[in-house]
């Protein structure tokens, strides 16, 4: 499927946040915050336009990707910036056609030229281990409340990037955002129905209780 990639514009804000809502509506959990994270997402300083990167079919923007500055809090005392992935969001009727992957391997490429060494994420390890991400634990870095996370994976950049680095992955705190205030955003879009126990649910359900502590 051929799709053109290019930079988001503040006259895509809206298709993009109806195309988010629709990817993940009823994914996770009933209904979804993700298009109200991407909201305010924009205007926070960890946020990269460079890497607002939308994906355009027949003239309908079908999927998007974003990026924030994270960082990796070294059990040594340093502190490495690195790259926040997410969301990242495809419109149904247009998944398992390549289109995520596409967004993936173009940011990815602006990342590199723009310096960065790494691309954390919370996923599922089943999907982007298919491109290139592994276990964060294999760097022996952690969550932020101290957890090895099945869910928390990374891509490196660069060679050798993350070799001896041991610590906890934090991400900006947009991220902590007020859930009333994503409901009342929610409400300025069409009504869409919550639905519990879909298999994805599920999916998430097992993925997250693959937590342990570390030692």
């Amino acid at each position: 499927m051929e799709v053109e990639l290019r930079r988001e514009r503040p006259e895509d804000y809206r298709e993009t946040e109806e195309v988010v809502r629709a990817a993940f509506w009823n994914h996770f959990a009933p209904g979804c915050d993700e298009h109200y994270l991407l909201h305010v997402m924009r205007g926070c300083p960890a946020f990269l336009p460079e890497l607002d990167i939308v994906a355009v079919f027949e003239g309908r923007i079908v999927g998007n990707v974003d990026y924030t500055r994270a960082a990796v809090l070294g059990d040594d005392g340093a502190k490495r910036e690195v790259l926040a992935l997410g969301p990242i969001a495809v419109l149904p009727e247009f998944q398992g056609r390549g289109v995520g992957g596409k967004l993936i391997g173009h940011t990815k490429e602006l990342a590199c030229k723009m310096g960065y060494e790494a691309i954390f994420l919370y996923g599922d390890p089943e999907y982007y281990g298919r491109h290139g991400f592994v276990p964060a634990e294999r760097f022996g870095i952690r969550t932020a409340d101290d957890m090895y996370a099945a869910a928390h994976q990374v891509l490196v950049l660069r060679e050798h990037a993350l070799d001896g680095i041991r610590g906890r992955y934090v991400e900006d705190i947009v991220f902590e955002f007020d859930r009333a205030a994503s409901e009342a955003f929610d409400r300025t879009f069409p009504y869409r129905e919550k639905v519990s126990g879909t298999p994805s649910q599920k999916r998430f359900e097992q993925v997250v209780a693959m937590r342990r502590a570390a030692l």
